[in-house]
């Protein structure tokens, strides 16, 4: 049976269920705007606003790379594009 066939016939994992399972894990979190932030996921709601600790911020700018290091963010679901659990974040 291929991958699509046993999602379509096994047990479902919802996507709050997916974001859920990575609390306390490391996340890399793609924004909207040309920003990247990778951290522990502390927690987050039903809109899908995240609070990480152990933050580093990447932002893309015409410059160039810039990194910066936080204690603890608090993300705005609405401006988040796609998650990656376990993910490290963009190369240095």
């Amino acid at each position: 049976m291929n991958p699509l066939q046993m999602s379509l016939t096994g047990p479902q994992l919802l996507p709050l269920e997916l974001v859920d399972k990575c609390i306390g894990s490391r996340i890399h979190i793609i924004m909207k705007n040309d920003k990247e932030m990778v951290g522990t996921l502390l927690g987050f709601d039903g809109y899908v606003n995240m609070v990480l600790v152990d933050v580093t911020e990447f932002e893309f700018t015409a410059q160039g790379k810039r990194i910066t290091k936080l204690s603890h963010i608090l993300l705005n679901g609405s401006n988040i594009a796609m998650m990656v659990p376990g993910g490290e974040g963009p190369e240095i």
